[in-house]
């Protein structure tokens, strides 16, 4: 059972988490969105008035304003800033800031735009920085360029002040740029929070050129992240848990969510080897807008569940902070696929994916060899936080399921690689 009232501006979206249909009490959780609040209490679900003004969860999708991939594109971003206002910050990382901006001649419109380094890490500290210099210098536009978390503080901090967000990602390592949401860290990297915007990102602008000459761990990471996205919609689908935007899965963000998982299988492969040679082939636009756009909308538009709960407790484990987002995540779907009983098949066709293009598929490849089960147990209990997305998933989730699911899918990943080790030993000796 679930509800929503409808506000002025967004919405307040009430829902229940039950653990099963015969609980008569559950969690709700009021989300604030308007006030960015998120207010968590118990309420048996008895004292819930048929005759109340709560009606039932709306079926819900988010989409950027608009979104724009192509070559040379970043040339584009004057003319799409002066559409929204008068005067642009750009939120930029390091690399934007050396190679890219002097490129394409962005350093040379202080009229228009000014540029500030983004210093790492999408923290509390980072936000109100860049907050203080868009009220101080009067911007109106705000650009956020880079990875995940220079983009995820750009729209944090346009948000807080009302203003209109750019995207331009430098490279296709998440599925942050199109979504209304971000992650706050602390300013060690640990996460924290999911900061819910008013609003999806107005423009979306995505450089190819800038894409293929960006390393390809960037890429294969941002497969990772998308790999998600069709086995966590699929587990929201099943158990009717609410999505990223306050609703129920739209049939558009489910098939989204799968076009997206069929996508990396067929394109990934190719879209790594262009990446590698730096050209631009239709297998990389499509990898790219996998990454991107399709991952974006169907995360947001379909849910989240156990691999980024599980990639939000490898967090917790210092050794896994050198490691991209999408690298956690995507063994958080090899072990969810083991907390959840996935078909054989299924699991062996995520796992060969994940070897052919260089995912993770043990701990060690996420810094985590010789870990006690001691400190595994750690990731595991900030996993299973109540409030976390891992709880959409059927049943009752534990830290010792999710313990025992991270061993499993570290102990068939050693498996593989050590047949493969031997297969390829075996092939060299008959050579």
């Amino acid at each position: 059972m679930s509800s929503e009232l409808k506000l002025s501006g967004r919405y307040f979206s009430f829902y229940v988490n039950m653990q099963s249909a015969l609980d008569t009490k559950s969690k709700i959780m009021l989300l604030a969105d308007k006030e960015n609040l998120t207010i968590n209490k118990e309420l048996d679900m008895n004292t819930i008035s048929p005759n109340s003004n709560i009606r039932l969860r709306n079926f819900t999708a988010a989409f950027p304003g608009k979104y724009i991939q192509g070559d040379n594109t970043l040339a584009e971003l004057p003319e799409y800033i002066q559409r929204l206002g008068k005067k642009g910050l750009v939120i930029a990382s390091s690399t934007a800031i050396s190679k890219i901006i002097p490129q394409y001649k962005l350093n040379e419109l202080p009229d228009l735009l000014i540029v500030e380094r983004f210093r790492g890490e999408c923290c509390e500290r980072e936000i109100e920085r860049m907050s203080d210099i868009i009220k101080t210098e009067g911007i109106d536009v705000v650009v956020g360029m880079g990875g995940g978390k220079a983009i995820d503080t750009a729209k944090i901090a346009a948000d807080r002040i009302g203003l209109p967000v750019i995207i331009v990602p430098t490279i296709a390592s998440t599925d942050a740029p199109c979504s209304g949401c971000a992650v706050i860290y602390s300013e060690s990297g640990i996460f924290e929070s999911v900061y819910y915007q008013k609003l999806n990102p107005q423009i979306v602008l995505v450089d190819l050129n800038v894409i293929t000459n960006s390393p390809v761990r960037f890429l294969v990471a941002g497969m990772g992240d998308a790999l998600a996205t069709w086995f966590e919609a699929r587990s929201c689908q099943r158990t009717q848990s609410q999505n990223e935007c306050g609703g129920l899965s739209t049939m558009t963000g489910l098939n989204l969510a799968k076009l997206c998982y069929d996508t990396l299988l067929r394109f990934g492969t190719t879209a790594r080897i262009a990446n590698e040679n730096k050209i631009i082939i239709p297998a990389l636009h499509h990898i790219v807008e996998a990454n991107i756009l399709l991952s974006g909308i169907g995360f947001e538009s379909s849910g989240l569940a156990a691999a980024h709960s599980i990639h939000n407790g490898l967090t917790a484990l210092s050794e896994t902070h050198s490691f991209y987002h999408g690298e956690k995540v995507a063994f958080g779907v090899l072990t969810g696929l083991n907390l959840t009983d996935a078909a054989p098949d299924e699991i062996d066709e995520v796992y060969s994916f994940c070897e052919e293009i260089g995912l993770p598929t043990t701990l060690a490849d996420i810094g985590l060899e010789n870990i006690s089960r001691e400190r595994l147990l750690e990731a595991a209990v900030k996993t299973c936080v109540p409030t976390d997305v891992i709880h959409h998933e059927a049943g009752v989730i534990t830290p010792e399921k999710v313990l025992s699911a991270m061993i499993a899918a570290d102990a068939m990943g050693r498996k593989r690689k050590f047949r493969d080790s031997i297969a390829r030993k075996a092939d060299k000796e008959s050579n």
